[in-house]
């Protein structure tokens, strides 16, 4: 579900969505090739819906810090050498170094990565980073929890 403003504003459910388009609340941005059957009425399931009107939603919405939201925000690949196998979190700055356990410093790396880096940062080791860790937006957390369900979804939520 999309907000007045194209922005995504969380996922909900097919009967969720029909109920908000039967009501005059939500238009349709595209359909899903499923259909919902009453005795005298064939609707489509919507897949990308989209409020009429602006709603205000909390500025701090903050995606949950956890192993599978970082997996998911790196794309479930090392962040040193892009392997998908045997995956770690990495401290970029190390925590026995003051490091800190958060979005910022935590990064996905496969095993042998990890254990190369051992206690020193990616610069001493030698092992540049692919990307920046950083809190996820919620446009990147749904399209990577969702997307594999519905990839029309990605157009709309890849701009987050």
């Amino acid at each position: 579900m999309l907000n007045a403003s194209y922005e995504p504003l969380h996922v909900t459910s097919a009967k969720r969505a029909i109920t908000l388009l039967q009501y005059g609340v939500a238009e349709v941005l595209q359909n899903s090739a499923e259909v919902v059957r009453s005795p005298s009425t064939v609707l489509p399931i919507p897949s990308v819906i989209r409020l009429r009107r602006y709603v205000r939603r909390p500025r701090v919405h903050p995606v949950p810090f956890n192993r599978r939201n970082v997996l998911r925000r790196d794309t479930f690949t090392c962040q040193y050498c892009g392997s998908a196998d045997d995956l770690t979190l990495d401290h970029v700055m190390p925590r026995s170094r003051g490091g800190r356990h958060g979005w910022d410093n935590v990064t996905t790396a496969c095993r042998a990565c990890n254990q190369r880096k051992g206690n020193r940062t990616p610069d001493e080791a030698g092992m540049p980073l692919r990307t920046r860790p950083r809190a996820p937006t919620f446009g990147v957390y749904a399209h990577g929890q969702f997307a594999h369900w519905q990839p029309v979804w990605a157009q709309y939520l890849g701009g987050q």
